[in-house]
């Protein structure tokens, strides 16, 4: 890593807390993903949900943990957001709320 490049930045593209960059980015971890499984025609939008629309099962969620983690470093920590909460709520996880999860971390990190 760069030492100007901010921590959790890939292809030396600077992280970005705001709704727009992080849901662009999460499309593009959630297209990788999906297109192991042929499915690369998916559109992704914020009411879009992991499990109904996108029918991702639990080790698609770890698998997302890693992009993020790559993507964010330990700024972001999906597996602590996931843990707080209930299982009907895992079920229902939208995008729109990842994305807002993600860009409060992201936010809480600069602010720190």
């Amino acid at each position: 890593m760069k030492p100007s490049q901010p921590t959790g930045a890939t292809d030396g593209e600077p992280v970005r807390a705001d709704e727009e960059s992080v849901l662009a980015d999460l499309t593009g971890m959630l297209a990788a993903l999906l297109d192991e499984y042929g499915l690369d025609d998916v559109e992704v939008r914020m009411e879009t949900t992991f499990n109904r629309d996108l029918e991702l099962e639990s080790i698609d969620l770890v698998t997302l943990a890693g992009l993020l983690e790559e993507r964010y470093g330990d700024r972001v920590n999906f597996a602590e957001f996931l843990a707080g909460m209930e299982f009907d709520e895992i079920i229902e996880l939208t995008v729109g709320r990842l994305v807002e999860h993600v860009v409060q971390s992201l936010k809480v990190a600069e602010a720190g």
